[in-house]
Formats: C-alpha cells, structure tokens, sequence
C-alpha cells in the first residue's frame, strides 16, 4: 500500500555485499581485483552513511560458508580485511565511526584478530556512526548457539536477543536491522541477520558491489521512506484508522484520543482474530 506520509530514515542498515567476483570477471581480471574495488564502495558508504541518518551500518562481508571458496581467494579476502582493519583506524576514530566485528574469531588469522581488537580499541568511542563488519558470520549458527544458552526465567524475545548478540559477539543494545539492502541482482538473505531482519524493507539492485555508491544508497533510503511499515499492526491510510481519524463525540461534535483510540483497538483486534 502507498503511503500518505513519509517515513523517518533508517536508523540501521544492513547490506550485503554481493558481485565483486563478477565485476572483476567482466572486465577479465582476477577476482580478487573485484574485492579490493569493494572497499572503495565500503569507504564511500561509510563516509556517507550520517548524513542519511544512519546510525548503524551492518556489512556482510565474509560468510560462514565463504571458507568452500578456492583457498587463494580465501587467503586474499583475509589479507583484505587485515589490511582494511589497519590502514582505515585512524580514519574511523577521526571521522567519529566505532567499528566492530561480528561472527566467529576463533577460525580467523591471528594477524585479523588483532587488527580487529585494535581497531575496535581505537574507535570504541565514536558516536556518529557504528559499523559493524560481519566475519565468518552466519544467523543460523549463531540462533542455534543463543538457544543452548540458559535462559534463566527470561524467556521473551528481548532476552533471546541478547544472548543472540553474545552467542556472535554483537552489541546487545543494537536496534533491529530496518532496511536490509544486496546488491549484485540475487534477491535472498543469505543467512544474514535473519532474526534482527525479521521486520526490515528489504531493497534489491542489480548494481555489483564494487560500482555501488552514494547515489544507490540514497535510492534505497529514498523508496525506504515511502513505504509503511505497519510490524502486524493497522496502517495509517486503513479504514479502521480512517474512521478512527474522522470519529466524533455526538455530545460535544469534538475528537477525543479515548475515542479514536478505541476504534483502532477494536479493528486491530478483528484483524488479528479473523482479518487479513
């Protein structure tokens, strides 16, 4: 449904990184060519993200699964992040951006532990943007892992929630993801935040990874802005919200909260006993 109103910008985007082998092949030269190229799109989105409003910044950027790939490319990507965690430090703590990692370390090389742990050190007091570098990072595994927890007497989701945060080393307070983007056509999640995803607009573009810039993201957040987001409940331009906008007391013909507040409960309740 169209929205009547335009909607605040996305405190936390998450995006997947997807297409720089294939922008590499396409133009005959070595994967990994593709993946140095990414990182310039990484430091255009970075640098761009405040000024869009976003706070946090989620980037999948090696997956669980991505040690199947042929192990030069594997052993590339980790000299890759080696070199990014130590050459971007103290470009992030300048510009104000904490950095962190997400996934499991235990697999890593020691010399990307370390870059990570001292860039997180570095940038741990950056406020105006939290980047959150996803690693060896998979939302199955880590759900399963946040399920073997004990859960005391907290069983609600807030309390999974940060059990699922440390089962994967992530921040207990961070807001679910409300805008997932992936670029490089495929349209699916790949294991990606499945649970902090659960309400996200999701976005799609064809545009690889490597050519993605400022303009993109400012497209995405652009459509993000004009849908609604209604998390189950009756949205704005509904007809129980219509008639509950409308209502008037037949005493005095004036609009009373107690009034309208009523109408919206009794049609979201319909709705969700028996209604669309």
């Amino acid at each position: 449904m169209q929205s009547t109103y335009e909607m605040s910008p996305p405190a936390h985007v998450a995006i997947i990184m997807d297409g720089n082998g294939r922008w590499a092949t396409a133009r005959g030269r070595p994967r990994s060519a593709g993946h140095r190229r990414g990182v310039e799109a990484v430091r255009r989105v970075v640098k761009a993200a405040p000024r869009f409003g976003i706070r946090v910044l989620s980037l999948f950027a090696f997956s669980a699964d991505n040690w199947k790939r042929p192990g030069a490319e594997v052993a590339a990507l980790m000299g890759l992040f080696d070199l990014f965690l130590s050459t971007e430090r103290e470009r992030l703590s300048a510009a104000g951006v904490r950095l962190s990692l997400i996934g499991r370390r235990d697999r890593l090389p020691a010399a990307v532990r370390e870059a990570a742990a001292a860039t997180e050190l570095a940038t741990a007091l950056g406020a105006r943007l939290h980047v959150r570098l996803a690693i060896d990072y998979s939302a199955r595994d880590a759900i399963a892992l946040a399920a073997q927890m004990p859960a005391g007497t907290d069983v609600s989701r807030l309390a999974f929630a940060r059990r699922l945060a440390a089962a994967y080393g992530g921040d207990a307070d961070a807001a679910d993801v409300d805008l997932l983007i992936r670029t490089g056509g495929e349209r699916r999640l790949s294991d990606f935040l499945l649970w902090e995803s659960a309400y996200a607009e999701l976005s799609f573009t064809p545009r690889l990874w490597p050519d993605f810039g400022v303009s993109d993201l400012a497209a995405a957040i652009h459509d993000f802005r004009g849908r609604e987001r209604r998390f189950g409940a009756l949205g704005a331009g509904s007809p129980t919200q219509e008639v509950a906008r409308r209502i008037r007391c037949f005493c005095c013909g004036n609009r009373h909260p107690s009034l309208t507040g009523r109408v919206r409960e009794v049609g979201n309740r319909a709705v969700r006993d028996g209604g669309p």
